[in-house]
């Protein structure tokens, strides 16, 4: 462990991370005045550290430890890259990581930041340069997604072993192609992109064709923003 890591660790230490049924965010638990939480997924959350800003510390719940292994082989493959972060090391339970400064495209929404066109293209790219390393670009949606000076960065690689296409970064372009030039830079409330998130998650193959949902989506966004105008 570097040096600088050891006064990270020792707040890290005192925090733990739970996961939560149904795919839903995990739980953090215990507090330190020397971390900062920057994001909390379905696996992990992730700390700045006040006294060596320039990592971030991956925390994977107290179930989902095996999955630290499995990203550090991933950033591994993926070497130097403008697309991802880059990963110095790990411990049992996190890992460190570069901070990465900007928003995430789920935050964007909700302060109706306008996403680029770029943003779409370097996706798109980084899908293609992760499968030239043997990999799977999956599991790529609006919270693993930064703007950041204009262009696009992934934070999130473990589910790159595994096989299949879930789809969620086709629908997202093809919601953003068709879709988003109508909201763009219109703030879209917390609980309506919860709503639209949790309904796109729990869709099955018995559910409506994506086509259908994008459009029923559109529809109730569009009578929000008339009944508030």
């Amino acid at each position: 462990m570097r040096e600088e890591w050891i006064f990270a660790d020792k707040h890290l230490s005192k925090i733990s991370v739970s996961s939560n049924p149904n795919n839903e965010p995990v739980s953090v638990h215990g507090t330190s005045d020397h971390l900062r939480c920057i994001g909390i997924g379905t696996d992990a959350a992730v700390f700045q550290s006040i006294d060596v800003p320039d990592y971030a510390f991956k925390m994977y719940a107290n179930d989902r430890v095996q999955k630290v292994q499995i990203e550090t082989e991933v950033y591994e493959k993926l070497g130097d890259s403008p697309y991802f972060s880059t990963c110095f090391g790990y411990k049992d339970n996190y890992l460190v990581l570069s901070f990465e400064e900007g928003i995430n495209l789920y935050d964007c929404l909700l302060q109706g930041i306008p996403i680029p066109n770029e943003v779409i293209e370097d996706v798109d790219q980084a899908r293609e340069y992760v499968r030239q390393k043997g990999l799977n670009p999956r599991d790529i949606h609006l919270k693993n997604i930064l703007l950041q000076n204009g262009r696009a960065k992934i934070i999130d690689v473990s589910e790159y072993v595994k096989p299949g296409n879930d789809m969620r970064w086709e629908h997202l372009k093809k919601a953003y192609d068709l879709y988003y030039p109508f909201i763009k830079g219109k703030p879209v409330p917390h609980l309506i992109i919860e709503t639209i998130r949790k309904t796109y998650n729990h869709r099955s193959i018995h559910s409506a064709p994506f086509d259908e949902f994008m459009d029923q989506t559109y529809s109730f966004l569009s009578k929000f923003w008339k009944k508030e105008d």
